[in-house]
């Protein structure tokens, strides 16, 4: 599967809709188009799939280490994969879009802004493909997509100020319709702010697809990546708006070693008969309060209490903690399994990449076992002064003190984000069996 990566001068710069336009062209072309995302977002993500048709694959250094991360790209399924990057090409230091694109060994698209300026696009595209050899990365830029670029005397001042060896792919045109609204945690989710199918249109009949495709390369295999054994462990994972935070990645791994079924608490699904729950990351303080009248939730904390294995992620967390006060002051009960009280703030509380090291066996790892991971939460957690944790806090912020992974009865409940690569849900599926 060969591909590209689809990297930005900075954050906000439009990444996002460059790469909806390039996945509209190719499969207008009749192209089978895996998208991707580098770095540890779930919101990109969704928009991609909406017009993928398929789920997007997370590429992340720092989550997955090379080989996972290369395992996880060989897991898609298509003819070429588009990958969007994080924030700025070089920021991050840890998985920035750079460092994805190097151990990939894939070319990268540069979207830069060229709402007032023609030459200046050409100079800073010609500077960002310089600056990788400053900066001691391998990485190729190979051409430009001009965001907010009209057509006429303005494209053509792009391409024809160019260097030789830059590439130019096309451009998106000034349109409020390409534009996704955002809240805190950032963009809307796909489902909800789908993008203007005709302004989608007109952008992707400006992306030179030919020579996206001239450019496009497949990145090496891994090494190594066996998966452990299936067992006859039951494991039901949380899908509804409340709880929409989980990587493809991790429900693939959970139905390669278990038996999957999901579950909704804001529809008041009955809790399936289970070995082990699941409740990933989401908004669940946009859905306090059907969570607070979910008889769904009355039965995790009943099966929590019974000795059952439940992990709770971010948004699993506050909707297992005692009650979750939102921004309006309105605080409304949750399941009280965790000894938390969680409120939410109008700014970010946490946002990093994070390592734990467990300090003694718990759901996602035995004791000194490390397990990468990433927080990005507007919320924090208020917790009883005798509470237990399962993990001091190497790099990150964690629930309070450096610490993370608050227990009571076998339920774990972390404001880290894990991937499947870091050997976390394995660990989960055996220790609920």
């Amino acid at each position: 599967m060969n591909g590209i990566v689809v990297g930005g001068t900075r954050s906000g710069v439009g990444k996002t809709v460059a790469t909806l336009a390039i996945v509209r062209a190719l499969r207008a072309r009749g192209h089978d188009v895996q998208p991707a995302k580098a770095g540890p977002d779930f919101i990109d993500p969704s928009h991609h799939e909406a017009v993928a048709g398929k789920p997007s694959r997370t590429l992340d250094l720092w989550l997955e280490g090379r080989e996972g991360m290369r395992r996880n790209y060989h897991r898609g399924d298509g003819d070429v994969c588009v990958v969007e990057g994080v924030m700025g090409l070089y920021d991050g230091d840890c998985s920035s879009t750079a460092m994805v694109a190097e151990e990939l060994d894939l070319p990268v698209v540069l979207v830069v802004d060229a709402k007032a300026g023609m030459e200046s696009v050409a100079a800073t595209a010609h500077g960002f493909r310089e600056y990788a050899e400053h900066a001691g990365r391998d990485v190729d830029v190979a051409g430009v997509v001009a965001q907010r670029a009209h057509g006429g005397r303005h494209e053509r001042g792009i391409r024809d100020a160019l260097p030789d060896d830059l590439a130019y792919f096309g451009r998106i045109p000034p349109r409020s319709a390409l534009e996704i609204p955002d809240r805190h945690l950032g963009l809307h989710m796909g489902e909800e702010a789908a993008l203007d199918e005709a302004a989608l249109d007109e952008a992707a009949e400006s992306i030179n697809t030919d020579r996206l495709l001239d450019v496009a390369r497949t990145p090496p295999r891994p090494e190594s990546g066996a998966v452990g054994d299936r067992t006859d462990a039951r494991i039901a994972v949380a899908r509804d708006a409340a709880f929409c935070f989980a990587y493809p990645a991790t429900v693939e791994r959970l139905r390669e070693r278990a038996d999957v079924v999901t579950f909704s608490p804001l529809a008041g699904d009955d809790l399936p008969a289970c070995d082990g729950v699941y409740l990933p990351g989401g908004y669940p303080e946009l859905h306090a309060r059907a969570l607070e009248d979910s008889s769904t939730m009355d039965a995790v904390a009943a099966a929590a209490a019974d000795g059952v294995a439940v992990l709770g992620e971010c948004g699993g967390l506050m909707a297992l903690s005692e009650s979750l006060t939102t921004t309006d002051e309105e605080t409304y009960e949750m399941a009280g399994v965790l000894p938390a009280e969680v409120r939410m703030h109008d700014r970010y509380q946490a946002l990093d990449h994070v390592e734990l090291r467990a300090t003694r066996d718990t759901l996602t790892a035995a004791a000194d076992d490390r397990r990468r991971g990433h927080e990005f939460h507007y919320s924090n957690a208020d917790v009883d002064g005798d509470a237990r944790f399962a993990f001091d806090v190497v790099r990150g912020s964690g629930i309070r003190d450096d610490r993370d992974g608050l227990c009571e009865h076998r339920t774990v409940g972390t404001y880290c984000h894990l991937h499947p690569e870091s050997g976390a849900f394995d660990a989960f599926v055996e220790g609920a069996r």
